[in-house]
């Protein structure tokens, strides 16, 4: 999108004791940003070595969503999330047809086979979204004037914990954020 006077927007994100916080997802949220969002093509959350790969997948509404099953053994993947229900039950390679995450939220996933298999689709309604890298750190670029709402989402929040959100007015100028995420629990 390469929107005239837009700008970019670098996120440092921290826990309560400056200590970054990779893999936080970070995403702008307004009402303009809500009618130029579309669905991403289709990715895939696997699962390999009994776990979900990613862990946390990070998508735009209306994205279809493929769970390769990549292990000798069969899964049984579900989500009873408000966000996103669905069952696929015990199953090899990869179902016919992919999951559509149709509405914004956090969607928990798990194994009805393996419990220690879990995993969060998290459904944005806006294009400017991002997960940290390893410094806690997110740039989102081309991002146009705007009054929005930042938004922060990690997997150590408490279970059905909303994003953390701050408002936030973006001008034609590049901002740089420092941002405490809270409540996180122990990793």
């Amino acid at each position: 999108m390469g929107t005239s006077g837009a700008a970019s927007l670098q996120v440092t994100v921290v826990d309560e004791q400056g200590r970054p916080v990779p893999d936080a997802v970070v995403f702008l949220d307004s009402v303009q940003a809500s009618k130029v969002v579309r669905p991403m093509a289709q990715v895939d959350m696997a699962q390999q070595n009994k776990r979900f790969v990613p862990d946390v997948l990070l998508v735009t509404r209306g994205t279809p969503v493929a769970f390769p099953n990549r292990d000798t053994v069969r899964h049984h993947v579900y989500s009873f999330s408000p966000t996103k229900r669905f069952e696929l039950k015990l199953y090899v390679g990869t179902p016919a047809q992919p999951v559509v995450f149709d509405q914004p939220g956090v969607a928990v996933l798990g194994c009805n086979i393996h419990d220690q298999m879990i995993a969060w689709v998290v459904v944005v309604d806006t294009p400017y979204r991002a997960q940290a890298d390893a410094d806690g750190r997110v740039v989102l670029d081309n991002v146009p004037p705007d009054a929005y709402q930042l938004r922060l989402w990690h997997q150590r929040l408490p279970v059905g914990a909303a994003a953390q959100a701050q408002a936030l007015s973006m001008t034609d100028k590049s901002l740089a954020l420092r941002v405490v995420l809270r409540k996180l629990e122990a990793p």
